[in-house]
């Protein structure tokens, strides 16, 4: 089998000139019916047929990795999109790259228009990425385009527009001038036939700037990578092995794609390096600053653990890295706001307040996590935390750190405030629940330990503890849940056993 596809197309066009000269049923025994006009040999037959079937059998692979790929189903967010059909507001589909925002807007929900009867000439898909489009990608051309497109009023046009960063140039950015793209997006909103949807992300594209630029006319929807009740849908294998692989490397979709842990690691490392932070290194101009990168590997490390720049800063100089506090903090609100971190706040569940810093910080795909170290420190605890957190997210809760204020005695025995926490309090409208992640409870006195901080909760609202042990469901005495991660994340109503 050739590298090049070409070639290996080339052959098989070759190839199949050939067959007429096979005596079937048996191929594997040739002869030709005009030898004379033949001069291929009984051997290099041989050799051509056994390339046609290699090559033959990686087509049949790739064809089924691509039926695999595409049998992901996204219900989550093709339904946050259909529910927002037609609201006279922008559609803002975003979150970091290579997450699946085009397969869901240009497959699944172009899919869905055409299912429910929106005429094909009534639907404008254009990826900016493409580079038969980089003529569109100029902001004046693209606006001529579709107005031409939309060629009548009595139909709704849909406009399906897939990485518009590539219509924000660098002199924009750099000169921060108004962007003219989101000029003429906003301008699209004055005709009364368009519904209009967008994808972007890089550090052209970043959160910050999306809802301040739309002015009100933006509907933002975050799409995350793959939660694990979406990556076990299509793996080939147990429950067990998944969650193994999904703690590893996470649930951007393209890893399911790779076929051993070499392709997999790789393929993680380089999209963090070569694409998210070299984003940000360029939106930035960060070049040639180690900062940005020994920032990402503590971070990486310390997952779940409360931190704010000015420690952070001490443990870059014990590192004999230069770098002021607030330097880590403005590095610290680019990786947030390009999305690959999330931060979580503090909330003082009897005072009702939120607490300043230090905050914690989760990686929005655990496989990124770990890329950061090379893969080289698994702390179960730690990852657990941030799949839990990550989970409460793709669920739409709001997501702090629940700390539980009360009063006992020092170590000198002198009365003094203590400060229990509740690793999340998620809410969503009139619901809260409170959570404790805990990757095994061996005894009771660990079991003591995990429940300390719920029991000083004196509201009603729900209680969980999520292990990482293989256990049934089960409520504790007190009313807390007790559930496995396995049962947390395959059963999307889990939170209300």
């Amino acid at each position: 089998m050739y590298d090049n596809p070409l070639l290996n197309l080339k052959f098989l066009l070759t190839y199949s000139t050939l067959l007429p000269y096979f005596k079937f049923p048996n191929p594997f025994l040739y002869s030709f019916k005009n030898t004379a006009v033949n001069p291929l040999t009984t051997k290099a037959l041989e050799t051509l047929h056994f390339r046609f079937v290699k090559i033959c059998k990686c087509i049949e692979s790739q064809s089924r990795e691509n039926m695999k790929m595409k049998q992901i189903k996204r219900d989550n967010y093709l339904n946050q999109i259909i529910d927002r059909k037609e609201n006279g507001l922008i559609k803002i589909i975003t979150r970091i790259r290579r997450c699946g925002k085009s397969y869901l807007l240009f497959d699944l929900y172009y899919h869905y228009l055409l299912s429910i009867g929106v005429n094909n000439d009534h639907i404008i898909k254009i990826s900016l990425d493409d580079d038969e489009n980089r003529n569109l990608r100029n902001p004046d051309q693209l606006n001529k385009y579709l107005h031409e497109k939309i060629q009548d009023n009595d139909g709704m046009y849909y406009i399906l527009l897939d990485e518009v960063q590539f219509a924000i140039s660098d002199e924009e950015i750099r000169k921060k001038e108004p962007i003219r793209l989101y000029g003429i997006l906003n301008g699209l909103l004055h005709k009364n036939n368009t519904d209009v949807y967008i994808t972007g992300s890089n550090s052209k594209f970043l959160s910050s700037d999306i809802m301040s630029e739309f002015r009100g006319r933006g509907d933002e929807i975050h799409i995350y990578p793959l939660s694990f009740y979406e990556y076990f849908s299509v793996y080939d294998g147990d429950k067990y092995e998944a969650f193994s692989e999904y703690s590893t490397y996470g649930g951007l979709p393209l890893v399911l794609s790779k076929k051993n842990d070499t392709d997999k690691s790789k393929y993680l490392q380089d999209i963090l390096k070569e694409t998210y932070i070299k984003d940000i290194v360029e939106r930035y101009h960060l070049q040639g600053d180690i900062v940005m990168d020994t920032l990402v590997e503590i971070l990486a490390s310390a997952t779940g653990s409360l931190t704010n720049p000015p420690k952070l800063a001490k443990t870059f100089q014990s590192s004999q890295i230069n770098a002021s506090a607030v330097t880590i903090s403005n590095y610290i609100n680019y990786l947030t706001d390009a999305l690959i971190l999330n931060k979580a706040e503090r909330f003082d569940i009897k005072g009702r307040k939120y607490i300043g810093s230090p905050f914690k910080y989760y990686f929005t795909d655990i496989g990124l996590r770990n890329a950061a170290l090379n893969f080289r420190q698994q702390e179960h605890t730690h990852i657990l935390e941030n799949i839990i957190y990550n989970e409460l997210l793709i669920r739409g809760y709001n997501v702090d750190v629940g700390i539980v204020s009360h009063t006992g005695k020092s170590k000198e025995g002198k009365r003094t405030t203590i400060q229990s926490e509740v690793n999340f309090v998620c809410n969503l409208g009139s619901k809260r629940y409170y959570i404790q992640s805990a990757f095994s409870i061996p005894d009771e006195e660990k079991m003591k330990q995990e429940t300390t901080s719920l029991d000083r909760i004196d509201d009603s609202f729900k209680k969980i503890i999520i292990v990482g042990d293989f256990i049934k469901p089960w409520i504790t005495e007190k009313g807390y849940l007790i559930i496995s991660i396995y049962d947390f994340l395959l059963n999307q109503d889990s939170m209300n056993l």
